[in-house]
């Protein structure tokens, strides 16, 4: 009886230090010196335009760039997987796609407030409130 409860009690340390190890919290080093490409925002497929598909690159220090329609960067600080981007610029174009105008209005105002992040093996997903931008790794940046 104490070999099963002993072997029963070895077993729950094995399980949950298995799960303690895969829920490891992100960091900026996870996200730093990489570039995604946006897959989907809100659920509706993001097609690639003239300039390339809408994109985010995290570099060093956590500096934050990227594009919808418009260019986008700012200094960017990640604290228990929340990203926020307190003085975020943007250039002010209008997009003939109406996904992408959402787009950039949606970005600029998730990093601003503060979005949650989430990395999964080289997906990338920005959530806040309703909205979820879903976005693949795409190459290492400098």
């Amino acid at each position: 009886m104490k070999k099963i409860t002993m072997l029963g009690t070895l077993l729950a340390a094995v399980a949950i230090s298995g799960c303690s190890a895969q829920s490891a919290e992100l960091t900026a080093k996870d996200l730093q010196h990489h570039r995604f490409e946006l897959l989907t925002l809100d659920g509706t497929p993001v097609i690639a335009q003239h300039g390339g598909k809408p994109s985010i690159e995290f570099g060093e220090k956590m500096h934050v760039s990227g594009a919808m329609c418009n260019r986008f960067m700012g200094q960017g600080q990640l604290e228990n997987e929340l990203l926020t981007v307190k003085q975020l610029a943007s250039t002010q174009m209008m997009c003939s796609d109406p996904l992408l105008n959402k787009g950039d209005q949606l970005i600029g105002a998730m990093l601003q407030k503060g979005v949650n992040v989430s990395l999964q093996s080289n997906q990338l997903t920005l959530t806040e409130g309703p909205h979820v931008l879903v976005y693949r790794a795409k190459e290492w940046v400098n």
